[in-house]
């Protein structure tokens, strides 16, 4: 690889594999949330979009007058294997999941706003005027999903936080470490007289 135009395309080509497993990926955790009637149409919603962002960069390679090659996108498709194996792994309660799924969309949106900032930036250097819009139109489009995502993620609040028995371990241990503390007044006068 020589020239900015090659990396524009080859970064191009992992960002058009990147949406497209997106797609599926969202497809799949509206399914997983068919419960939760808020969260699964944030997944559905957010899969439409990302549809248009899959149209929108085929318009692009159409614009550059290339074809995509087959590539895969190795940071998306860790982020959804990471999810994919919380989930299968840690067998996490139907409350769990829905908060560290709406923190792993939130990681996926992250990393494709960072890409697509580095997107246009190189399609500016190269004049790529139409590739810049396009792009900047999904750019957009992401940051206004994260900052949704973000208000859906503060509603979110698990069932079981986990601190009851923490806070029940705390006071067993404050109450041991009092005990010994504590003198009848008998034992105080006794340790006066010691002193006196």
């Amino acid at each position: 690889m020589q020239s900015a135009k090659e990396l524009f395309t080859h970064e191009l080509t992992d960002m058009l594999d990147a949406e497209q497993k997106l797609v599926e990926a969202l497809g799949q955790l509206a399914d997983d949330h068919s419960e939760e009637p808020q969260l699964q149409k944030a997944f559905q919603s957010h899969q439409a979009q990302t549809e248009k962002q899959v149209e929108r960069i085929r318009q692009v390679f159409e614009e550059l007058d290339e074809e995509p090659e087959e590539t895969e996108c190795k940071g998306m498709r860790g982020l959804i294997e990471e999810r994919d194996s919380f989930k299968q792994e840690e067998e996490p309660a139907d409350d769990i999941l829905a908060v560290f799924d709406i923190g792993a969309a939130i990681k996926v949106e992250s990393y494709e706003i960072s890409a697509y900032n580095s997107l246009i930036e190189l399609a500016q250097q190269l004049d790529l005027n139409k590739a810049v819009k396009l792009l900047n139109q999904s750019l957009k489009e992401e940051e206004q999903t994260r900052t949704k995502l973000e208000g859906l993620s503060r509603k979110m609040k698990p069932d079981n936080l986990g601190l009851e028995e923490e806070e029940e371990g705390e006071e067993m241990e404050m109450e041991e470490e009092e005990r010994p503390a504590r003198r009848t007044p008998s034992s105080q006068r006794k340790g006066r007289r010691r002193v006196a």
